[in-house]
């Protein structure tokens, strides 16, 4: 047995708890400092082959910084790499081949990002020994009977070009400057640019400054100047990130597109409909946020994802996840709650400048959670927004509940609260924050019991997200509005997500409309379904609440996309154009629920 011990060093504040996992380390005793507080360093060091794995020093750490994870020795002979002592560790690499498309699946923290920073020759894999790091062809060596073998030999002989989509799109506009137009032609290697602006819906933006870019706009931009530059491997980051339902599927023909010509493409996505219809091969990256992850097997598409969901790896005999994964075989049906309307609206019309929204009269009943799809840039937040107050319907009328009975989590968060997590909660939960049933439905399944210490105003992008939801759902509303709650979240979190709304809605009798672009999301949490239609940023058009299998064929069949069902996971699946399924569905008018 190993150990893996890792200390947060954001979090270790030694001078302000008296170092107490020092004083209660048991192997002090001994004359053994497991626990070293060494001349010059501020912060504590764990020396893991001389811990006994007692668990005290995590437990006494009032900061929660400190980790400590038992493993089988065998997997330390495949550590890849490790950022320091007592830092992130990761075993075994994702394994690129030519002409296919790689998926990476799994929760954030896990190592997904250093992997593919590993492949792209950002990071040389020093193998576990941070203090001594290997030469090359040590590292060529470890990795011997694999096909990485010949991939390091030929990323340190130069002999293969990368290109890189990195995660974070939104510092493009801090980054880059220039017209998008001007941009693209920079990076134009191949001579794709004209068919890259026609295939990502580029044609509208040329003109702008990457300054004024959306979030949405960034990610098409790095996408397509990735694809414009001449590379032997390709590797894309979360490219879903910011972009609706039609946006994704464009994407993802463009970047399944370099497979004709031999290319190699690694790909990291949470979105699992789009990694299913990406990809060639899955890789699952399990193990615990933070502390360290395991790269599996490559698996074929179908079965690596439904691995994931399962949670168990049976190559590697371990259980990752307690429960299983269950989507809807068939559309949910009605039930006891959901026949009394609670809210409603009447035909609702708003126009900014150029662009004029209309919505159809609409009823919540109690219970039900409305889903809404549809392109960026047709109203869906507009229509949010008129529902929760904060603007004015220019026709119609809203008979929703007043302010105090009202939760809503926007799309944009601006956390500029001044104290910790736990402050917040506190305000907004009131006495319910240290009930158990607070701690077991709202807390733990985002994980949020380690940031309750943290300061707002620092968090990172996915923290805020989850601070935001929680603090959503902490309120007891009748009517809970969030807008794209998945943002910057892995597979399980935006799962755990769904699951807190909908027993939330059902243990109030309340009701939900949740804004989501994963489909996969939708399908899990949704009763009913709003679709919009139209042009982006000239109208929208949005019909009342539709039952899920209707609202659903309405949005696919404007998009030209058919979904079918995995047999053993529920889980949709999207269909290859022009297949004998796609086009058997298209056929019969249904594009998500095959007959049963």
């Amino acid at each position: 047995m190993i150990r893996v011990a890792v200390i947060d060093e954001d979090k270790c504040k030694p001078r302000e708890c008296d170092k107490l996992c020092y004083r209660f380390c048991p192997m002090v005793r001994t004359k053994v400092y497991a626990i070293r507080f060494e001349e010059g360093k501020e912060k504590p060091t764990i020396v893991e082959p001389l811990c006994t794995g007692c668990g005290i020093c995590v437990k006494k750490c009032p900061f929660k910084a400190i980790t400590i994870v038992n493993l089988p020795e065998e997997i330390e002979e495949e550590c890849s790499h490790r950022y320091g002592e007592n830092a992130f560790k990761l075993y075994r690499l994702p394994v690129p081949l030519p002409s296919r498309v790689t998926g990476l699946v799994g929760k954030n923290g896990t190592g997904k990002t250093t992997a593919l920073r590993i492949l792209a020759g950002e990071i040389k894999p020093n193998l576990g020994r941070f203090d001594s790091e290997p030469s090359w062809d040590e590292v060529i060596r470890h990795f011997r009977g694999s096909p990485l073998q010949e991939y390091f030999g030929r990323l340190r002989d130069g002999k293969v070009k990368v290109i890189h989509k990195p995660q974070h799109v939104d510092m493009i506009p801090k980054l880059v400057k220039g017209e998008v137009s001007s941009v693209l032609a920079r990076f134009d290697e191949r001579g794709k640019m004209g068919w890259l602006v026609e295939a990502l819906e580029l044609k509208e933006v040329l003109d702008r400054p990457i300054k004024v870019l959306s979030g949405g706009e960034c990610q098409r931009l790095a996408v397509a100047v990735a694809v414009c530059r001449e590379a032997d491997v390709y590797i894309f980051d979360e490219p879903s990130s910011y972009l609706d339902v039609k946006q994704r599927l464009n994407v993802a023909k463009v970047i399944r597109s370099l497979t004709q010509e031999g290319k190699t493409v690694v790909v990291a996505e949470h979105d699992m409909a789009m990694l299913d219809y990406l990809s060639d091969q899955i890789c699952i990256i399990y193990g615990k946020p933070g502390v360290y992850g395991i790269v599996s097997h490559p698996h074929g598409v179908r079965a690596g994802i439904n691995f994931y969901l399962e949670g168990y790896l049976a190559d590697d005999n371990v259980r990752f996840r307690d429960e299983p994964i269950r989507f809807h075989v068939k559309p949910p049906t009605s039930t006891w709650f959901s026949t009394e309307p609670l809210f409603s609206w009447s035909k609702l019309k708003k126009s900014y400048g150029g662009f004029k929204l209309e919505v159809e009269a609409g009823t919540i009943n109690k219970g039900e959670v409305i889903g809404v799809l549809g392109p960026n840039g047709i109203g869906k937040t507009t229509f949010v927004r008129m529902l929760s107050g904060l603007e004015k319907p220019d026709e119609g009328e809203v008979y929703l509940p007043v302010a105090e009975e009202l939760s809503y989590k926007p799309q944009y968060i601006s956390m500029d609260y001044e104290g910790t997590v736990e402050e917040l909660l506190r305000k907004v939960a009131g006495e319910d924050f240290g009930t158990d049933y607070y701690k077991t439905e709202i807390l733990t399944p985002l994980g949020l019991e380690k940031l309750l210490d943290r300061r707002v105003n620092e968090l990172s992008g996915g923290e805020t997200q989850k601070v935001a939801i929680v603090s959503c759902l902490s309120k007891k509303s009748q009517l809970y509005l969030l807008d794209e709650p998945s943002a910057f979240l892995d597979v399980e979190e935006r799962l755990a997500v769904a699951r807190m709304i909908r027993r939330k809605v059902e243990s109030l009798g309340a009701a939900a409309i949740v804004v989501e672009h994963d489909v996969s999301v939708q399908d899990f949490i949704a009763d009913k379904l709003m679709p919009f239609k139209g042009v982006p940023g000239k109208h929208g058009y949005a019909s009342k609440p539709l039952n899920l299998r209707d609202g659903m064929n309405s949005f696919l069949k404007d998009l030209g996309v058919t979904f079918r069902r995995d047999p053993s996971t529920g889980r949709p699946r999207v269909n290859k154009e022009n297949s004998k399924m796609d086009r058997y569905q298209k056929e019969i008018g249904e594009y998500y629920y095959t007959p049963q």
